[in-house]
């Protein structure tokens, strides 16, 4: 791959993962679907992205805690943790610009419909269901909870290997799934380069196991990986989802699973830091 198409390829799979203003060309839905096996990279990407964010809200809010409690007395501890782990479940939100998030929606409301037809038609409408409402909510607090739980020593590094899982999720879904209509997910997976995705699983561990492998705990490496590796799971079962509810897998699927391998491996991961 040529150096001038490198970094297209990079600036078209920004433009589509997230909302920074990199100035994708129109094409950049079909460059993105071909190179999906580098979804983990991304997630790489805006896991740093996302630990940063927590770090610096971290230092702001307990700054401003610290001069509130000199005025009032305030659960200084809890609330030290309980804001910035929101405020960067927010950021992750905001920074992917809401469409995974939308995918979750979708689903909800298609849940609970008597057939296929309807659940489709109500996926591709302008509308939140309570169940759809639900849906979302309950996995994005999910997420919340697992890196409210997280050690804040190990946050940063948590918030790094939960988006390398969600983007491996979605290489995942895209590979083992078939499109359930013609659209997005359908583009993506006739376009994604089938031999290339095993790539994406060898990107993940080598993100994630040196990262960890620098606080000089090797368990920590391996359970780094270990936690990544189970958004593949999650993707197999978003496929069977998938395939109930809509007959196939959707853009809107792709998104949802996402989301939910994201919660999926902070809430292990603070299942697992305080066992060992």
């Amino acid at each position: 791959m040529s150096p001038v198409k490198t970094i297209k390829t990079f600036r078209d799979l920004l433009s589509f993962l997230t909302i920074i203003p990199v100035g994708g060309k129109e094409d950049f839905i079909f460059t993105t679907a071909e190179n999906v096996w580098l979804f983990p990279l991304l997630g790489g990407f805006i896991g740093l992205l996302g630990a940063a964010y927590f770090l610096g809200s971290s230092v702001l809010v307990g700054f401003l805690l610290s001069l509130a409690n000199s005025v009032v007395a305030l659960p200084v501890g809890f609330l030290d943790k309980l804001i910035p782990a929101a405020m960067t479940v927010a950021f992750l939100l905001v920074l992917t610009g809401l469409q995974h998030f939308d995918g979750l929606i979708d689903l909800g409301n298609a849940v609970g419909l008597r057939n296929v037809h309807d659940r489709k038609m109500v996926a591709h409408a302008w509308t939140v269901t309570y169940s759809g409402a639900v849906l979302a909510l309950v996995v994005e607090f999910a997420a919340f909870v697992g890196l409210f739980l997280i050690n804040p020593l190990f946050a940063f590094g948590a918030i790094l290997a939960a988006e390398v899982a969600a983007k491996l999720a979605m290489v995942t879904i895209v590979w083992v799934g078939k499109p359930s209509h013609k659209g997005l997910g359908s583009i993506f997976l006739s376009k994604a380069k089938k031999n290339l995705n095993i790539v994406a699983y060898v990107i993940a561990v080598l993100i994630v196991y040196p990262f960890f492998s620098l606080t000089g705990n090797p368990l920590l490496g391996l359970v780094g990986v270990g936690i990544v590796l189970v958004s593949i799971p999650v993707a197999f079962v978003m496929e069977k989802v998938s395939e109930g509810v809509f007959g196939g897998v959707s853009g809107d699927m792709i998104g949802a699973t996402n989301e939910v391998a994201r919660a999926v491996a902070l809430v292990l991961f603070a299942v697992v830091l305080m066992l060992i």
